[in-house]
Protein backbone atom coordinates (compact mmCIF):
# COMPACT_ATOMS: atom_id res chain seq x y z
CA UNK A 1 0.00 0.00 0.00
CA UNK A 2 1.34 3.43 -0.97
CA UNK A 3 2.21 5.59 2.01
CA UNK A 4 0.00 8.60 2.59
CA UNK A 5 1.69 11.99 2.33
CA UNK A 6 1.18 14.00 5.51
CA UNK A 7 2.00 17.67 6.08
CA UNK A 8 2.29 19.19 9.55
CA UNK A 9 1.45 22.82 10.31
CA UNK A 10 3.19 23.92 13.49
CA UNK A 11 6.69 22.85 14.57
CA UNK A 12 6.22 23.33 18.30
CA UNK A 13 6.29 20.66 20.98
CA UNK A 14 3.18 18.76 19.91
CA UNK A 15 3.96 19.28 16.24
CA UNK A 16 7.38 17.69 16.67
CA UNK A 17 5.80 14.74 18.48
CA UNK A 18 3.45 14.24 15.53
CA UNK A 19 6.47 14.38 13.20
CA UNK A 20 8.16 11.57 15.14
CA UNK A 21 5.04 9.42 14.92
CA UNK A 22 4.54 10.06 11.19
CA UNK A 23 8.14 9.19 10.45
CA UNK A 24 7.81 5.96 12.44
CA UNK A 25 4.51 4.96 10.83
CA UNK A 26 4.27 2.24 8.18
CA UNK A 27 1.12 3.88 6.79
CA UNK A 28 2.29 7.44 6.06
CA UNK A 29 5.29 9.66 5.46
CA UNK A 30 6.17 13.23 6.38
CA UNK A 31 5.96 15.37 3.24
CA UNK A 32 6.49 18.91 4.51
CA UNK A 33 6.22 21.35 7.42
CA UNK A 34 4.56 24.77 7.60
CA UNK A 35 5.67 27.23 10.28
CA UNK A 36 6.80 30.87 10.01
CA UNK A 37 9.01 30.75 13.13
CA UNK A 38 12.77 30.92 12.64
CA UNK A 39 13.25 27.84 14.85
CA UNK A 40 11.26 25.74 12.38
CA UNK A 41 14.14 25.77 9.90
CA UNK A 42 16.21 23.55 12.16
CA UNK A 43 13.27 21.19 12.66
CA UNK A 44 12.84 20.92 8.88
CA UNK A 45 16.56 20.22 8.42
CA UNK A 46 16.44 17.50 11.07
CA UNK A 47 13.44 15.82 9.48
CA UNK A 48 14.71 16.26 5.92
CA UNK A 49 11.53 17.75 4.47
CA UNK A 50 10.67 21.13 2.88
CA UNK A 51 9.59 24.03 5.08
CA UNK A 52 6.92 26.55 4.09
CA UNK A 53 6.17 29.85 5.79
CA UNK A 54 2.42 29.24 5.79
CA UNK A 55 -0.14 26.47 5.46
CA UNK A 56 -1.54 28.13 2.31
CA UNK A 57 1.92 27.99 0.71
CA UNK A 58 2.28 24.34 1.68
CA UNK A 59 -1.13 23.41 0.27
CA UNK A 60 -0.36 25.26 -2.97
CA UNK A 61 3.03 23.61 -3.45
CA UNK A 62 2.52 20.03 -2.33
CA UNK A 63 0.14 17.17 -3.13
CA UNK A 64 -0.96 15.98 0.28
CA UNK A 65 -3.31 13.31 1.56
CA UNK A 66 -3.65 14.85 5.00
CA UNK A 67 -2.50 17.67 7.25
CA UNK A 68 -1.98 17.67 11.00
CA UNK A 69 -2.80 21.09 12.45
CA UNK A 70 -0.60 21.73 15.49
CA UNK A 71 -0.88 25.50 15.21
CA UNK A 72 -1.97 27.96 17.94
CA UNK A 73 -5.62 27.58 19.00
CA UNK A 74 -6.73 30.80 17.33
CA UNK A 75 -5.62 29.44 13.93
CA UNK A 76 -7.37 26.05 14.12
CA UNK A 77 -10.58 27.04 12.35
CA UNK A 78 -8.92 29.10 9.61
CA UNK A 79 -6.39 26.34 8.97
CA UNK A 80 -9.06 23.63 8.93
CA UNK A 81 -11.12 25.65 6.45
CA UNK A 82 -8.02 26.01 4.25
CA UNK A 83 -7.64 22.22 4.23
CA UNK A 84 -11.33 21.86 3.48
CA UNK A 85 -11.06 24.18 0.45
CA UNK A 86 -8.05 22.22 -0.78
CA UNK A 87 -9.91 18.92 -0.39
CA UNK A 88 -7.34 17.61 2.08
CA UNK A 89 -8.18 15.68 5.26
CA UNK A 90 -7.12 17.31 8.52
CA UNK A 91 -6.35 16.25 12.07
CA UNK A 92 -7.05 19.35 14.20
CA UNK A 93 -5.31 19.52 17.55
CA UNK A 94 -7.66 20.29 20.42
CA UNK A 95 -9.38 22.52 21.11
CA UNK A 96 -11.17 22.39 17.79
CA UNK A 97 -11.65 26.17 17.94
CA UNK A 98 -10.82 29.14 20.14
CA UNK A 99 -14.51 30.05 20.48
CA UNK A 100 -17.86 28.30 20.18
CA UNK A 101 -18.94 30.61 17.38
CA UNK A 102 -15.89 29.78 15.28
CA UNK A 103 -16.30 26.09 16.06
CA UNK A 104 -19.91 26.14 14.87
CA UNK A 105 -18.80 27.88 11.67
CA UNK A 106 -16.32 25.09 11.04
CA UNK A 107 -18.90 22.41 11.83
CA UNK A 108 -21.37 23.85 9.30
CA UNK A 109 -18.70 24.02 6.61
CA UNK A 110 -17.45 20.50 7.37
CA UNK A 111 -20.92 19.00 7.28
CA UNK A 112 -21.77 20.78 4.01
CA UNK A 113 -18.60 19.48 2.37
CA UNK A 114 -18.68 16.03 4.03
CA UNK A 115 -15.07 16.80 4.95
CA UNK A 116 -12.68 14.34 6.56
CA UNK A 117 -11.84 16.17 9.79
CA UNK A 118 -10.60 14.45 12.94
CA UNK A 119 -10.20 16.40 16.20
CA UNK A 120 -7.09 15.53 18.19
CA UNK A 121 -8.53 14.48 21.53
CA UNK A 122 -5.97 11.69 21.61
CA UNK A 123 -7.21 10.06 24.82
CA UNK A 124 -10.24 8.88 22.85
CA UNK A 125 -7.86 6.42 21.17
CA UNK A 126 -6.69 4.92 24.47
CA UNK A 127 -7.39 1.16 24.67
CA UNK A 128 -7.85 1.68 28.40
CA UNK A 129 -10.61 4.24 27.90
CA UNK A 130 -12.20 2.10 25.18
CA UNK A 131 -12.35 -0.94 27.49
CA UNK A 132 -13.87 1.10 30.33
CA UNK A 133 -16.45 2.56 27.96
CA UNK A 134 -17.31 -0.91 26.70
CA UNK A 135 -17.98 -2.13 30.24
CA UNK A 136 -20.30 0.79 30.95
CA UNK A 137 -22.15 0.50 27.63
CA UNK A 138 -22.62 -3.25 27.99
CA UNK A 139 -24.55 -2.64 31.21
CA UNK A 140 -22.11 -4.51 33.43
CA UNK A 141 -22.50 -1.77 36.07
CA UNK A 142 -26.28 -1.59 35.66
CA UNK A 143 -27.87 1.82 35.17
CA UNK A 144 -25.29 4.60 35.62
CA UNK A 145 -25.82 6.54 38.84
CA UNK A 146 -22.69 8.55 39.59
CA UNK A 147 -19.13 9.30 38.57
CA UNK A 148 -16.37 10.73 40.74
CA UNK A 149 -13.41 12.18 38.87
CA UNK A 150 -10.15 13.91 39.70
CA UNK A 151 -7.38 15.68 37.86
CA UNK A 152 -5.13 16.78 40.71
CA UNK A 153 -1.48 17.42 39.93
CA UNK A 154 1.23 19.99 40.58
CA UNK A 155 2.58 22.16 37.79
CA UNK A 156 6.12 23.37 38.53
CA UNK A 157 7.00 27.05 38.95
CA UNK A 158 8.90 27.16 35.67
CA UNK A 159 5.66 26.23 33.84
CA UNK A 160 4.33 29.68 34.76
CA UNK A 161 7.68 31.46 34.36
CA UNK A 162 7.98 30.19 30.77
CA UNK A 163 4.58 31.62 29.83
CA UNK A 164 3.39 34.41 32.16
CA UNK A 165 -0.07 34.42 30.48
CA UNK A 166 -0.76 31.20 32.41
CA UNK A 167 -1.00 33.28 35.57
CA UNK A 168 -3.85 35.32 34.09
CA UNK A 169 -7.51 34.69 33.32
CA UNK A 170 -7.79 31.89 30.76
CA UNK A 171 -4.47 30.37 31.77
CA UNK A 172 -5.76 28.13 34.55
CA UNK A 173 -6.64 24.44 34.63
CA UNK A 174 -10.27 24.93 33.53
CA UNK A 175 -9.46 26.08 29.99
CA UNK A 176 -6.07 24.35 29.68
CA UNK A 177 -6.69 20.94 31.27
CA UNK A 178 -10.39 20.33 31.84
CA UNK A 179 -11.22 19.85 28.16
CA UNK A 180 -9.29 16.55 28.24
CA UNK A 181 -11.38 15.33 31.17
CA UNK A 182 -14.65 16.34 29.53
CA UNK A 183 -13.76 14.23 26.52
CA UNK A 184 -13.13 11.24 28.78
CA UNK A 185 -16.29 11.74 30.85
CA UNK A 186 -18.49 12.10 27.77
CA UNK A 187 -17.00 8.92 26.33
CA UNK A 188 -17.60 7.01 29.56
CA UNK A 189 -20.91 8.40 30.79
CA UNK A 190 -22.64 10.17 27.90
CA UNK A 191 -23.58 13.78 27.27
CA UNK A 192 -23.21 16.39 30.00
CA UNK A 193 -26.27 18.66 30.08
CA UNK A 194 -25.54 21.01 33.01
CA UNK A 195 -22.67 22.05 35.29
CA UNK A 196 -21.98 23.90 38.54
CA UNK A 197 -18.57 25.01 39.75
CA UNK A 198 -16.62 26.80 42.48
CA UNK A 199 -13.06 28.02 41.91
CA UNK A 200 -10.24 29.12 44.20
CA UNK A 201 -6.84 30.76 43.71
CA UNK A 202 -5.80 30.34 47.35
CA UNK A 203 -2.78 28.10 46.67
CA UNK A 204 -0.85 30.35 44.26
CA UNK A 205 -2.85 33.56 44.59
CA UNK A 206 -2.57 34.28 40.88
CA UNK A 207 -5.46 36.14 39.22
CA UNK A 208 -6.46 32.81 37.63
CA UNK A 209 -7.89 29.76 39.43
CA UNK A 210 -5.68 26.91 40.60
CA UNK A 211 -8.37 24.64 42.09
CA UNK A 212 -11.94 23.95 40.97
CA UNK A 213 -14.80 21.82 42.28
CA UNK A 214 -17.32 20.84 39.58
CA UNK A 215 -20.76 19.22 39.64
CA UNK A 216 -22.06 17.55 36.49
CA UNK A 217 -25.47 16.35 35.30
CA UNK A 218 -25.55 13.75 32.51
CA UNK A 219 -28.34 13.26 30.00
CA UNK A 220 -29.00 9.74 31.32
CA UNK A 221 -29.75 11.12 34.82
CA UNK A 222 -26.41 10.27 36.38
CA UNK A 223 -24.60 12.90 38.44
CA UNK A 224 -20.90 13.55 38.76
CA UNK A 225 -18.38 15.42 40.84
CA UNK A 226 -14.94 16.44 39.63
CA UNK A 227 -11.99 17.90 41.52
CA UNK A 228 -9.48 19.81 39.40
CA UNK A 229 -6.25 21.35 40.66
CA UNK A 230 -2.86 22.22 39.18
CA UNK A 231 -1.34 22.99 42.60
CA UNK A 232 -2.15 19.78 44.48
CA UNK A 233 0.58 17.36 45.54
CA UNK A 234 -1.41 14.43 44.20
CA UNK A 235 -1.07 11.66 41.65
CA UNK A 236 -4.78 11.41 40.87
CA UNK A 237 -4.63 12.50 37.25
CA UNK A 238 -4.88 10.64 33.95
CA UNK A 239 -1.25 11.30 33.08
CA UNK A 240 0.02 9.93 36.40
CA UNK A 241 -2.25 6.88 36.51
CA UNK A 242 -2.79 5.67 32.93
CA UNK A 243 0.91 4.92 32.25
CA UNK A 244 0.43 6.04 28.64
CA UNK A 245 3.01 8.83 28.67
CA UNK A 246 6.46 7.97 30.02
CA UNK A 247 7.24 11.65 30.63
CA UNK A 248 5.15 11.51 33.81
CA UNK A 249 5.89 9.58 36.98
CA UNK A 250 3.15 6.97 37.32
CA UNK A 251 1.43 5.26 40.22
CA UNK A 252 -0.38 2.04 39.29
CA UNK A 253 -2.37 1.92 42.55
CA UNK A 254 -4.11 5.28 41.95
CA UNK A 255 -7.37 5.98 40.12
CA UNK A 256 -8.74 9.16 38.61
CA UNK A 257 -12.33 8.03 37.91
CA UNK A 258 -14.87 5.82 39.66
CA UNK A 259 -18.06 5.06 37.73
CA UNK A 260 -20.93 3.62 39.78
CA UNK A 261 -24.15 2.03 38.55
CA UNK A 262 -27.03 0.20 40.17
CA UNK A 263 -25.21 -3.14 40.03
CA UNK A 264 -21.53 -2.32 40.38
CA UNK A 265 -18.64 0.11 40.00
CA UNK A 266 -15.48 0.44 37.94
CA UNK A 267 -12.33 2.29 38.99
CA UNK A 268 -10.25 3.74 36.15
CA UNK A 269 -7.46 3.19 35.23
CA UNK A 270 -6.71 0.35 37.68
CA UNK A 271 -9.82 -1.32 36.18
CA UNK A 272 -10.91 -2.69 39.54
CA UNK A 273 -14.45 -3.97 39.05
CA UNK A 274 -16.93 -4.66 41.83
CA UNK A 275 -20.39 -6.03 41.03
CA UNK A 276 -23.24 -7.72 42.86
CA UNK A 277 -23.73 -11.32 41.77
CA UNK A 278 -27.54 -10.98 41.71
CA UNK A 279 -29.70 -7.90 41.29
CA UNK A 280 -32.02 -8.99 44.08
CA UNK A 281 -29.12 -9.15 46.57
CA UNK A 282 -28.05 -5.53 46.23
CA UNK A 283 -27.18 -4.29 49.72
CA UNK A 284 -24.27 -2.69 51.45
CA UNK A 285 -24.32 -5.73 53.74
CA UNK A 286 -23.65 -8.06 50.79
CA UNK A 287 -20.15 -8.67 49.40
CA UNK A 288 -19.22 -7.71 45.84
CA UNK A 289 -17.63 -9.97 43.29
CA UNK A 290 -14.29 -8.22 42.85
CA UNK A 291 -11.98 -8.55 39.84
CA UNK A 292 -9.51 -6.61 37.73
CA UNK A 293 -10.32 -6.20 34.05
CA UNK A 294 -7.50 -7.23 31.74
CA UNK A 295 -6.37 -4.79 29.06
CA UNK A 296 -3.48 -3.77 26.86
CA UNK A 297 -1.75 -0.40 26.89
CA UNK A 298 -0.69 1.40 23.72
CA UNK A 299 0.30 4.96 22.88
CA UNK A 300 -2.97 6.81 22.11
CA UNK A 301 -1.16 9.33 19.88
CA UNK A 302 0.20 6.54 17.68
CA UNK A 303 -3.24 4.93 17.54
CA UNK A 304 -4.75 8.31 16.66
CA UNK A 305 -2.37 8.65 13.71
CA UNK A 306 -3.25 5.14 12.48
CA UNK A 307 -6.93 6.05 12.76
CA UNK A 308 -6.34 9.31 10.86
CA UNK A 309 -4.79 7.29 8.03
CA UNK A 310 -7.89 5.07 7.98
CA UNK A 311 -10.09 8.19 7.86
CA UNK A 312 -8.09 9.54 4.91
CA UNK A 313 -8.45 6.23 3.04
CA UNK A 314 -12.19 6.11 3.77
CA UNK A 315 -11.83 2.97 5.88
CA UNK A 316 -13.16 4.64 9.05
CA UNK A 317 -15.32 7.54 10.16
CA UNK A 318 -13.65 10.05 12.52
CA UNK A 319 -13.81 8.79 16.11
CA UNK A 320 -13.75 12.39 17.38
CA UNK A 321 -15.77 14.64 15.08
CA UNK A 322 -15.92 18.42 14.91
CA UNK A 323 -19.22 18.11 16.80
CA UNK A 324 -17.47 16.16 19.59
CA UNK A 325 -14.65 18.66 19.80
CA UNK A 326 -17.15 21.50 19.89
CA UNK A 327 -19.17 19.88 22.68
CA UNK A 328 -16.02 19.31 24.75
CA UNK A 329 -15.26 23.02 24.34
CA UNK A 330 -18.86 23.98 25.15
CA UNK A 331 -18.86 22.08 28.46
CA UNK A 332 -15.44 23.42 29.41
CA UNK A 333 -16.49 27.01 28.79
CA UNK A 334 -19.71 26.37 30.74
CA UNK A 335 -17.64 25.30 33.75
CA UNK A 336 -15.68 28.54 33.56
CA UNK A 337 -18.93 30.50 33.35
CA UNK A 338 -20.46 28.57 36.26
CA UNK A 339 -17.40 29.31 38.41
CA UNK A 340 -17.66 33.03 37.57
CA UNK A 341 -21.40 33.38 38.02
CA UNK A 342 -22.30 30.81 40.68
CA UNK A 343 -25.16 29.62 38.44
CA UNK A 344 -26.05 26.22 37.03
CA UNK A 345 -25.09 26.46 33.34
CA UNK A 346 -26.76 24.24 30.77
CA UNK A 347 -24.57 22.73 28.07
CA UNK A 348 -27.07 21.46 25.51
CA UNK A 349 -25.90 21.86 21.91
CA UNK A 350 -27.46 24.84 20.16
Amino acid sequence: MTKLRIGIAGAGLIGRRHMELVQASPACELAAIADPAAEAAEVARATGVPLYASLDALLAAQRLDGVILATPNKLHVADALACLRAGVAALIEKPVAHSLEEGMRLRRAAEAANAKLLVGHHRAHSPLLARAREIVQQGVLGTPVAVVGTAMFCKPDDYFAAAPWRRQSGGGPILINMIHEIGNLRALCGEIVAVQAMASNAARQFPVEDTVAVNLRFANGALGTFMLSDSAASARSWEQTSRENADYASYPDEDCYVIAGTRGSLAVPTMRLKIYAHDQDRSWFKPFQASVVELTREDPLARQLAHFCDVIRGAAAPLVTVHDGLQNLRVTEAIAEAARSGRIVETVDA
